[in-house]
């Protein structure tokens, strides 16, 4: 079982960047393809990035890609979310994720398919 905590959220004006943190515990970490979602009020959680167990592989939701870059290091047991040009309806509570099956990747993701959750971290993009 990996623990997760997001960090790096805020408000910004449109345009801007913020770069997501999550810290992972467990000894898992290292084998496991990792996910960030968001949820905006009202809507359902829906896939944004994952990365493989190795960092090899990156996918994006077509609404974020070319914007936003997913990253982890297994040294120190960290994903990233790094987020450039954000818009309005980026806002959001963001979430990382860890993947159920260890060593699992594909080229779709539902939050169906991740077992550990992080509390979320707010992104609010405003003018």
């Amino acid at each position: 079982q990996v623990q997760l905590v997001e960090s790096g959220g805020g408000l910004v004006q449109p345009g801007a960047s913020l770069r997501l943190s999550c810290a992972a515990s467990g000894r898992t970490f290292s084998t496991t393809t990792m996910g960030w979602f968001r949820q905006a009020p009202g809507k359902e959680r829906e896939f944004v990035a994952a990365i493989s167990q190795r960092g090899g592989n990156t996918v994006y939701a077509d609404s974020v890609k070319g914007r936003f870059t997913v990253s982890r290091d297994n040294a120190n047991a960290a994903v990233y979310l790094q987020m450039n040009s954000l818009k309005p309806e980026d806002t959001a509570v963001y979430y990382c994720a860890a993947h159920i099956r260890k060593g699992y990747w594909s080229t779709t993701f539902s939050p169906g398919h991740f077992g550990s959750w992080g509390q979320g971290t707010q992104v609010t993009v405003s003018s």
